[in-house]
This record gives structure tokens, C-alpha cells and sequence, in this order.
């Protein structure tokens, strides 16, 4: 399942509004968890699954031939925009889970699919790794045969990967070794964290036992001992996981470099940057502009300290939201914003909200047992897409929705043009979209807010800008030193990677921010730094994304462009997308424009927090 931007973590009180359907229509899929249709769905995906191996899997023809490889592309097409590994089971039964997460009969009947989809994922791996193989002058020919235009990047994609793949006996044992290698152990990190529970100050007086997520909330809490509170007991559980975290963390790690140097890559995070479709040097660019620019959350954390009245901030406080922003957003009112703004930038954005809406697509409010947070998920092409909420009427609930919608709307636009192997987005630009959406709105919420509020709001938004920008980066850069201090030493202590992690986060807060006792252990919690160089691409999302925004306000009429590159999926490389708008991502200067807006709202809130009094 892709899912796009899972947002924690979320109240737990459920809410009625008078807004229609407001819990995922399944019926899409199938009419319920005991429908017959399941079992001849997953009858079906074994059949034309096996149906697929048997035909292709004795022939070479296809190698060699672009006609064959173009009917071989053409079923395998078929195949992955109905049937995958899973079928509609599969999805179904995963979006049942996240509703119901504490049913053990849902997520048996999910476990079992799986097991189901990775045997036929492995029998399958065969197409995709012997047109890998394909002999560098035959590729060339290939990628020039008119017949397969339609599939031209995706082959580039599979050619790309390829250089660093292994034969297919190789890859298997590749693939069964990265469950306990691998897997196993940040799933033994994150299973210890998962189950801690302790008392902690609350809002509104008294204690109650919090989980970590929990706590994390509490962590920016207006109540200073509150927040105070759950950064004492959050911090001493991290210490008290710290050598479990240091044993996992090598493990993770030479697990890495055993992989690089069987497949010969040449540093450690280009795997992400071959995953993601972008060249190395495209991030190169983005993560040497951003970081010689850490100036910039330096004089935000300075601003937002002498507005909290204080001399410095703690590090759990960093994300303490500064005044009061009065206004509630019902759903239905925060429907009604964000459908006029879409309608004010396309039609097809609000024509896309309001399908979602009709079909029962969004599930909005929470529950027991729903799972915490927001994201956007889509399975296959054939499939609708299904976006989770969990609004309570605050602010940050309307920003999620308009961002989620990003997700969905560059789901839809991509299903209407694309075929399915070129159907999702890469992580290097997967949150351009919504971002884009969720910044328009906002910018209609600040110019009909009072004074007050409007501070309050630009406050909020330079926290998120600084978070998602400058915090990656100093991630990005951290995994980096990370990875090759443990090549060169063989093994990291965790006071070497404590040190570490806190040299990094400081170099972008500055010194208005304490590097408190405890700070130095957040790592531990961190889940992206193993999965390996992905923060990347919330910084470039969201850059690229205030791009688009700039060239939109200049002239309403580039949102053409803009559809343009939302529709394009995987049908060519992000770089080569951009450059026929007229945006070069390799560019230094492209990112420093993203960033010189970053620094222009932090001048109007500087400037506004003076003409009120707040500051000097």
C-alpha cells in the first residue's frame, strides 16, 4: 500500500457533523468483511498471477526483442493495474485494520494476504530483474524503439536499479535475510517504545498513564509543567532504551554496508536517490543550500523565544505553539474553505474534493480502535483512493485535510493519465502536491485573520517551514556522518551517536534552543534515519512546492503547468518533469529561492511582533 504523509498523533474523542458521509465507504471494495467475493478475488490474483510466471517465465524472446517485450509490457501493465500481489483483498483488508486496529481477527485475515502477495511477489521478481540484465547496448536500442514510448522510463527506472543488483539466486537470499538482518530489529526497538506507558502530568490538573506517542503531544503543551513533565518521563525512557537502540542501530547499519558492498554502491545513500528517480546531485544541491542557510531557524528560534519570554527554549519545547488562534473549524467549515479555494485554483481540484467526499472516501473523525494521525493511501490504479482523518475542529485539522487532499487530488489526476506502471509518485517529490494545497490554504485562513491570530498563525507555519526544512536536512546530514563514522570504525557507541545527533540538531536550532539532558537520545525515536536518507524529500517537497506556489500567484494561468507535472506520475524523471516547466532542481539558485521565502515570512513576522509590542 502507497500511503502518503501519516500525520501523529490524534484525540480520541469522536464527534458528529452534519456533513454526509463521514466514514470510508468499503462498499468500493467489497460490501464487508465476510462478502464471498473475497475469496474469488484472491482466487483471481493467484490464477492471473500464475498465469503471467508460467507464460514469461520460460522465455527469453523478450530480452531480445522490443515487439515481444512490448506484449510482455502490455500484460504485466494489465496485471498491475487490477491484480497486483494482493488484489482488492489486500487493500481491503489493510484499510480495515487502520480502522479497527485493535481487532485480532482483521489483522490475522491481513496477515494471512500477506503471506499470500510475498510468495507471488517472489515468484514475480523475475520479470522485472532479467529485463535489468538486459546487455547495455541492447538497452539503448530498447529505450529508442517507438513501440515502447509508453513504457520508456519505466524501463530507464529498472535500468538505473539494475546496475546494482545481484543475480536472481542472490536477491532472494537478499530478500529472505532482511526480515532478521533488518527488520527484526527496529521492529524489537519500536515493539519496546510501543508498549511504554507511564503517569504523567495532563492538561487541566491531575495525572494519567500516557503512552509515548502521547507523551510526544504533551510535549507542547501551553502548560509548562505539563510539557516539562512528559519531556522528564519521555527522556527517561529513551535513556532506559539506549543500549537495546545501540545493538539495533549497528545491527541496522551493517546490514547496510553488507548490501552496498555486494551491489557495489559507491556511497550509502545513493540506494534513496536510485529508489526516488533523483540524482545524487540534485540533492547534493538541496542539502548544501539548506544547511548553509541554518541561519535562517537560528534567528526563528531567537524571535520565537523572546515572544515566549524567554531567553531560551528548551529542546522538547521548541514546537510550543505561540498565542492563541481563537477560530474552530467544524468539518463542514473547513470543507467549505478548502473547496473554494480549490475552485479558486481549478475546477478539477474542487471536482476531485467533492467525488471523495460523495463516494464516502474520507474517514474523519476519531474513534476507538481507529488508527491515530492522517494519511492518503492508494493501492492500485483500478482502486479508489482512501484518505483518514482525525478532526477535532483546530486548525492544524483543516492544513491536514488540504493536505491530504495534495495527496488524493495528485492521485486522481495521474489515474486519468498515466498507465500503471507509471501510476504513483516517487518519494522526491511525493509531498510537492500537498504542500502546495495545504500553503493556499493557509495563506486564506492568514489574510481574513485579525492581528493577533495572524501572528499566532505565522508563528505556527515557521515552526512547520523550519521542521520540515532545516530539521531533515540536519537529519540528512547526521545519517550521513552516521553511516560513514560506522564504516570507518566498525561500531558506535550510543554516547558517539548521542554526541553526534546534538552537534547536528544544534548546528540549525543556534543558540536559542538548550540542547537539554535527554536531547542527546532522540535519535532512538527517530524511525526515517533507519529507513535511510528519506528525509530528503520533505525538504525538497515543500521548497519545490513554494516554487509552484510563486509562479502560480505571478500568473494564475501556470496552474496548467502545475496539473502538468501532477499528472505526470512516474512517467519521467522528477529533474526532466521540472525542466519543461521551466525549473531546473539541479540549480543551487532554484533552492535558494525556496528558501528566501522561508526568510521573507520570518522578516513579516518579525515586523508584525513588532508593531504589536510583543518585541523590541
Amino acid at each position: 500500500m502507497k500511503v502518503l504523509e501519516r500525520k501523529e498523533e490524534a484525540s480520541t474523542m469522536a464527534k458528529k457533523d452534519k456533513t454526509g458521509r463521514n466514514e470510508w465507504d468499503l462498499s468500493l471494495l467489497f460490501s464487508g468483511d465476510g462478502d464471498p467475493r473475497i475469496e474469488r478475488e484472491m482466487q483471481r490474483v493467484e490464477t492471473e498471477s500464475y498465469h503471467f510466471i508460467r507464460k514469461w517465465k520460460g522465455r527469453k524472446d523478450y530480452l531480445f526483442e522490443p515487439r515481444v517485450l512490448r506484449e510482455a509490457l502490455d500484460e504485466y501493465e494489465r496485471w498491475r493495474r487490477t491484480c497486483g500481489f494482493d488484489g482488492d483483498a489486500g487493500y481491503y483488508f489493510w484499510l480495515r485494520t487502520e480502522q479497527d486496529q485493535n481487532n485480532p481477527e482483521l489483522k490475522a485475515r491481513f496477515n494471512k494476504i500477506e503471506e499470500f502477495s510475498r510468495r507471488i511477489e517472489n515468484d514475480m521478481q523475475f520479470f522485472q530483474l532479467r529485463i535489468g540484465k538486459i546487455p547495455r547496448r541492447r538497452q539503448s536500442e530498447f529505450l529508442a524503439n517507438r513501440g515502447l514510448a509508453p513504457f520508456r522510463h519505466f524501463l530507464e527506472r529498472i535500468f538505473a536499479e539494475a546496475k546494482y543488483l545481484l543475480s536472481e539466486p542472490e536477491e532472494r537470499i537478499l530478500n529472505l535475510k532482511s526480515s532478521t538482518s533488518y527488520s527484526n530489529w527496529i521492529k524489537m526497538t519500536f515493539g519496546f517504545l510501543s508498549r511504554e506507558h507511564r503517569r504523567v502530568l495532563i492538561e487541566g490538573g491531575g495525572t494519567g498513564m500516557r503512552t509515548l506517542p502521547e507523551m510526544l503531544s504533551l510535549l507542547s503543551s501551553r502548560e509548562k509543567k505539563v510539557r516539562d513533565s512528559a519531556a522528564r518521563t519521555f527522556n527517561a525512557i529513551l535513556a532506559g532504551y539506549t543500549d537495546v537502540a545501540e545493538a539495533e542501530i549497528n545491527s541496522v547499519l551493517a546490514n547496510k554496508r553488507t548490501d552496498d558492498e555486494l551491489r557495489k554502491v559507491s556511497r550509502p545513500d545513493l540506494s534513496r536517490h536510485i529508489e526516488d528517480d533523483v540524482e545524487s546531485k540534485v540533492v547534493d544541491a538541496l542539502v548544501e543550500t539548506v544547511s548553509g542557510k541554518f541561519d535562517i531557524p537560528a534567528r526563528f528560534y531567537r524571535l520565537k523565544a523572546r515572544l515566549m519570554g524567554v531567553r531560551r527554549l528548551r529542546y522538547h519545547e521548541r514546537n510550543v505553539p505561540y498565542g492563541k488562534i481563537g477560530a474552530k473549524y467544524s468539518f463542514a467549515a473547513s470543507g467549505d474553505l478548502i473547496r473554494r479555494v480549490l475552485r479558486n485554483l481549478d475546477a478539477d481540484f474542487s471536482a476531485i474534493f467533492e467525488g471523495f467526499l460523495a463516494n464516502g472516501q474520507i474517514d474523519v473523525y476519531p474513534r476507538k480502535g481507529k488508527a491515530g494521525g492522517a494519511f492518503c493511501a492508494h493501492h492500485l490504479m483500478s482502486q479508489p483512493t482512501y484518505i483518514l482523518l482525525n478532526h477535532t475542529d483546530e486548525l492544524s485539522d483543516v492544513l491536514t485535510l488540504a493536505h491530504e487532499l495534495g495527496h488524493g487530488i495528485n492521485n486522481e489526476l495521474i489515474r486519468k493519465r498515466q498507465n500503471a506502471l507509471n501510476f504513483g509518485t516517487p518519494t522526491s517529490t511525493a509531498e510537492v502536491a500537498s504542500t502546495f494545497m495545504e500553503d493556499f490554504v493557509l495563506q486564506e485562513i492568514i489574510g481574513k485573520a485579525d492581528d493577533e491570530s495572524r501572528l499566532a498563525i505565522m508563528v505556527k507555519k515557521l515552526d512547520d517551514d523550519v521542521s520540515t526544512i532545516f530539521r531533515q536536512i540536519a537529519c540528512y546530514l547526521f545519517e550521513s556522518e552516521l553511516h560513514a563514522e560506522f564504516r570507518k570504525k566498525g561500531y558506535l557507541s550510543k554516547d558517539e551517536i548521542g554526541r553526534m545527533f546534538g552537534r547536528h540538531m544544534a548546528a540549525y536550532m543556534g543558540d536559542a534552543i538548550e540542547q537539554s539532558k535527554g536531547s542527546e537520545n532522540w535519535w532512538v525515536y527517530w524511525n526515517h534515519i533507519r529507513y535511510f536518507f528519506y528525509v530528503y524529500s520533505y525538504a525538497g517537497g515543500l521548497l519545490i512546492s513554494k516554487s509552484l506556489q510563486n509562479s502560480v500567484k505571478a500568473d494564475p494561468g501556470f496552474i496548467v503547468k502545475v496539473k502538468d507535472f501532477l499528472s505526470a506520475g512516474l512517467s519521467d524523471s522528477p529533474r526532466n518533469i521540472f525542466l519543461k516547466l521551466g525549473i531546473d532542481i539541479g540549480d543551487a539558485v532554484f533552492w535558494e529561492r525556496g528558501l528566501a521565502e522561508v526568510d521573507h515570512l520570518l522578516r513579516e513576522t518579525e515586523s508584525l511582533a513588532r508593531r504589536l509590542g510583543k518585541i523590541r
